[in-house]
């Protein structure tokens, strides 16, 4: 496979690193572009729902592009012991990183949440559930524009239908995931509604010291704003997180209907809500 890549690509320092392979910065000198390739050791995949996962994200990535804000596959070389994903470069910083040590204006919350919404809503009408939605799976390019990444957890899911399976990240995770029950593609709702409540208050809605902690905090979930912290924060964006973070699904907001919220619409600034 090296030999088949390097012919193809010019492979330099590493940029990143995951669970089961590391991402190197590289440049194509056919389109004169520089990309991202994405190196997984297939002998690490021990486990079978791994393997299935590393042969599906290429596949649903495929089906996605393009859309501006979801991160682009160019290509992909695979041997019986690894494979290489070459996708679209972006910034090393990611939306973790941004909201790491302090919260977010309204509008450049709003603006984030419409990119992200706006990638989600792409997913579930191709039929595709991320599943994993969290901080460190956004990415931005080098004009900013948002990209949704990491498809390893998504799952094929047409509107509506129901999915099995405990994934995703404690703090982001859907409380009808972690009952064990069948669920449905709003489960993105509600994590992305978990990010946007980061992005204004700093903290997350939800909270332990530990895993079984968090977890037993998002089954309880009582959504609260604290005073001091939502002192400035809009009624508006309030309305949104209590619609996006709903432990009724049949009452969450879809990723759409999130994207006509006037808080949305108005870009965070004050509207008649207010």
């Amino acid at each position: 496979m090296y030999d088949t890549l390097k012919d193809t690509y010019q492979l330099f320092e590493e940029i990143g690193r995951g669970r089961f392979g590391t991402i190197l910065r590289a440049y194509c000198p056919v389109s004169a572009e520089s990309v991202a390739v994405k190196i997984i050791d297939k002998s690490v995949l021990t486990d079978e729902t791994d393997r299935a996962c590393l042969e599906k994200e290429p596949k649903i990535m495929t089906l996605l592009a393009p859309h501006p804000n979801i991160l682009q596959i160019h290509n992909v070389f695979e041997t019986e012991d690894s494979m290489a994903m070459v996708l679209e470069l972006c910034e090393p910083e990611t939306l973790y990183d941004r909201i790491a040590h302090r919260s977010l204006p309204e509008t450049e919350a709003a603006n984030i949440m419409k990119q992200l919404l706006g990638a989600i809503a792409h997913c579930h009408r191709m039929g595709v559930a991320h599943r994993d939605l969290k901080p460190e799976n956004i990415l931005f390019d080098s004009r900013n524009n948002l990209k949704l990444a990491d498809f390893g957890s998504a799952e094929w899911s047409s509107e509506g239908e129901s999915m099995e399976g405990v994934v995703g990240t404690p703090y982001y995770v859907a409380p009808e995931v972690l009952m064990g029950r069948m669920y449905n593609e709003k489960v993105d709702v509600w994590s992305a509604g978990v990010m946007l409540y980061i992005m204004l208050a700093g903290i997350p809605p939800f909270y332990g010291e530990t895993a079984t902690e968090i977890f037993e905090s998002v089954l309880r979930g009582n959504l609260r704003f604290p005073p001091k912290i939502f002192r400035g924060v809009s009624p508006a964006a309030k309305d949104l997180l209590r619609k996006m973070i709903c432990r009724d699904v049949s009452r969450r907001l879809s990723a759409e209907q999130a994207l006509r919220h006037p808080w949305i619409l108005n870009g965070g600034e004050a509207n008649p809500m207010d």
